[in-house]
């Protein structure tokens, strides 16, 4: 009785030693498969929080400097007119609704460009102001906007078929959709155009184009 009991406690001790190792390994695999999955929880949490910061590859597109210059103090807190507001029509509409283009968008309604603004696609256009047009003779102003053919070739002068950053008018030159070129300069908050009109409001955003607010009407050569 005694030697059997000595061969069931040998079978018992060479059975536990022989499931041990692989209990070890089981709880090893678990241990490193717990590991791996907090490194790709961590991983993934980085890059979620790197996503948001940049904003993700279409937020570094859309990604763009607030609209800067004096001159911003003239447009409208809220409504149509607003920065918010005009960032939801396009350019033609959208300037409808700004009271320092007034002159401008009646220059484009009589030279028929308002569909041809309103369609295009990412441009950018030197807006004058009223004040921009009043610096002009009455008589030459009243005269340019019954001459439609004139009219269009200036306002189209104002418009470059790309959409400007700020940093690209630093030293630049354009070709224009009158197939004109003009020339920008400066930095920082601080713009020219053909060494004549000065940027007060610059990077106003709209459906389809980038607006830079101009103090002086541009003459094609």
């Amino acid at each position: 009785m005694r030697k059997n009991l000595r061969l069931r406690r040998t079978a018992v001790a060479v059975a536990t030693a022989a499931v041990l190792p692989f209990s070890l390994a089981a709880c090893g695999s678990d241990s490193d498969s717990g590991d791996k999955s907090a490194e790709s929880t961590a991983s993934e949490q980085a890059k979620d929080t790197d996503k948001d910061s940049t904003g993700g590859a279409d937020g570094d597109a859309m990604a763009m400097s607030d609209p800067f210059g004096a001159g911003c103090a003239a447009v409208p807190e809220d409504g149509k007119g607003s920065f918010d507001g005009m960032a939801q029509d396009p350019v033609a509409t959208a300037a409808s609704n700004n009271p320092v283009l007034s002159t401008l968008v009646t220059a484009v309604k009589e030279a028929d460009l308002v569909d041809t603004l309103n369609s295009a696609e990412n441009i950018t256009v030197f807006a004058p102001t009223d004040d921009a047009f009043a610096k002009l003779p009455e008589e030459d102003l009243k005269a340019v906007l019954a001459d439609k053919e004139k009219l269009t070739e200036i306002l189209t002068y104002h418009v470059v078929g790309d959409r400007l950053a700020p940093e690209q008018l630093e030293d630049g030159t354009f070709e224009t959709l009158q197939k004109g070129k003009i020339t920008t300069s400066g930095s920082g908050e601080a713009y020219e155009v053909n060494d004549s009109a000065k940027v007060v409001c610059g990077n106003v955003q709209t459906a389809n184009a980038t607006v830079y607010i101009v103090d002086t009407v541009l003459m094609p050569k």
